[in-house]
């Protein structure tokens, strides 16, 4: 008892801890994507998007696989940690290599890109790969040993430290150069941190593990993720060769702007749930009961989250961005309907990785890849909007068949399921319809007016629904920020 009591003290403790950074972090990047975004062109935005598709399929292979297989090996040795680091170190400059070598090539199908912009952006951009390859190792160690607040603490200050070279170089005219720095100012500060913080080094005097026990679970996980990353990009692809610059920066844009909130919650909560469902693994009735709440708080979270944002789109841009960004106002509002699917979705996938031995994984996402091969063929002669309500399709596909998969591992049945999520869902549209009625009678207030307003309306009604109708939901997240409370009282 005294075990599974700490350990759910530091899961609750290490959500909190996340959960406060990525606030943090979510607001500066915030203000740093709308100063930007400010000073640069649409289609600035679409030439950093092109390069990003194959950074993000690259990264894959340092990211997932190895790196993951030690958060969930039960005594991982130094050799380990040695060979798996070895490997990233070796594969990123590889791929660093063969990047550069091929982006010149990029031109060739992409008339609006500019040869000379882009021979010199991708070398610096392409750093990326290298630079996080040599933190990998110590983020790692400091997951599994539940580190969240020295974690959390060197990712707002990478955060910190890059947003602030960005807003100084777009101040200065650098344009698409302050997007690039702060990208690659991200990694670099955050290597230098973790290497400052960890006391891990590649000691000579260990002998690298073989790869060879890992590289069964490792390599499904790759290629899983591999095919995942691609068709996350592969609209962009194709916005950018069919359409133009233009619309690939609109589309981005958008996207970026949804996937901020979106990202900060699940790396919250998924970084301490998967290492904490690794280790009550073999306990199948706490894992089930693990899976419902993290499921429940995190709809609780991110549903009236998502549904803000689609409901104050309009006020937020015509507030804070200047013209030549609306026309990304629709693109912003579809795109926010995959927010509401994709947190449960991510979660399942985690469930999948901790239980399955891969195999499932890599058939259940080849399904999925079929479903959105298809619906790319049809929606990308169409419009850039078709693509993106093909997207949302695909959010809930993949949602139904990431749930429906993990009933094999798990003892949590479709009708518990939605007993958890239905009053969540029921009064986040109450919240929504709110909302969007006092946006209807009082649609001559200010942007600023207006969406404050809004956010206030939004809130109140949600919150005191929750307390009023005495939610699961509201109860969990008051008893773990009631326990936090009064074991920071214990400690001071």
């Amino acid at each position: 008892m005294a075990q599974e009591r700490q350990l759910r003290e530091r899961v609750a403790s290490g959500v909190a801890w996340n959960i406060a950074e990525k606030v943090g972090s979510t607001l500066l990047q915030i203000i740093v994507s709308i100063v930007v975004a400010n000073r640069i062109m649409p289609i600035d935005m679409g030439i950093i998007a092109v390069l990003s598709v194959f950074i993000s399929l690259a990264q894959v292979v340092i990211d997932s696989g190895f790196s993951q297989t030690l958060i969930r090996k039960e005594n991982p040795t130094e050799g380990d940690f040695k060979a798996v680091f070895r490997f990233n170190l070796i594969a990123s400059i590889g791929l660093y290599l063969l990047l550069v070598t091929l982006s010149p090539y990029l031109a060739e199908h992409y008339d609006w890109l500019p040869l000379g912009t882009l021979q010199v952006i991708a070398p610096v951009l392409i750093l990326l790969l290298p630079l996080n390859a040599l933190c990998v190792i110590q983020n790692t160690i400091m997951v599994r040993e539940f580190r969240f607040a020295e974690l959390s603490t060197i990712i707002f200050l990478s955060s910190l430290i890059s947003g602030l070279l960005a807003i100084a170089l777009a101040l200065m005219g650098f344009g698409i150069w302050s997007i690039v720095a702060q990208r690659v100012g991200m990694i670099a500060s955050k290597a230098v941190l973790l290497w400052w913080k960890s006391p891990w080094r590649p000691r000579r005097d260990i002998k690298c593990e073989s790869l060879r026990e890992m590289a069964p679970y490792s390599l499904r996980l790759i290629a899983t993720d591999m095919i995942t990353s691609l068709y996350n990009n592969i609209a962009q692809l194709f916005i950018g060769i069919r359409y133009s610059g233009d619309m690939l920066g609109y589309f981005n844009q958008a996207q970026k702007l949804k996937d901020t909130p979106v990202n900060a919650t699940m790396q919250s909560i998924q970084s301490v749930t998967f290492p904490a469902l690794s280790k009550i693994q073999s306990d199948a009735q706490k894992f089930d009961d693990s899976y419902r709440r993290v499921v429940m708080v995190t709809a609780f979270v991110m549903l009236p989250v998502m549904a803000g944002l689609i409901a104050t789109a309009q006020d937020f841009y015509t507030l804070l961005l200047k013209p030549e960004w609306h026309p990304a106002i629709p693109y912003f509002r579809i795109l926010c309907l995959i927010g509401i699917f994709y947190p449960i979705a991510a979660i399942s996938y985690n469930v999948l990785k901790v239980r399955s031995n891969g195999k499932v994984i890599l058939r259940l996402e080849i399904i999925k890849k079929v479903a959105m091969t298809l619906m790319l063929v049809i929606t990308i002669p169409m419009s850039v909007k078709a693509i993106a309500w093909g997207m949302v399709l695909m959010a809930a596909l993949e949602f139904i068949l990431n749930f429906v998969a993990t009933r094999a591992f798990t003892g949590l049945r479709t009708r518990s399921f939605i007993r958890t999520l239905l009053p969540i869902c029921t009064l986040t549209a109450v919240m929504y319809a709110s909302v969007m009625l006092f946006g209807v009678y009082f649609a001559d207030l200010p942007a600023g007016v207006m969406l404050f307003i809004k956010i206030i309306i939004g809130v109140a009604v949600y919150t005191l629904g929750a307390m009023v109708s005495g939610m699961e939901a509201w109860g969990e997240i008051m008893t773990i920020a009631k326990g936090l409370i009064g074991r920071k009282k214990e400690e001071n």
